[in-house]
């Protein structure tokens, strides 16, 4: 596994983990889950560039 595709699976468990249907995470909103989601956005981006 190359570093690319285990970032991107780190970063959708983070995703999955920030959802506010958690009880952990209910009062979060949905700030979290933009923000990972942007930034797992990018890494799909530069993966598919080749870049990462």
């Amino acid at each position: 596994m190359s570093v690319g595709t285990i970032l991107l699976i780190v970063l959708i468990l983070l995703l999955i983990g920030a959802l506010p249907t958690w009880p952990h995470s209910q009062g979060w909103g949905y700030m979290p889950t933009g923000g990972i989601g942007l930034v797992l956005l990018i890494v799909i981006v530069l993966l598919l560039m080749g870049r990462l």
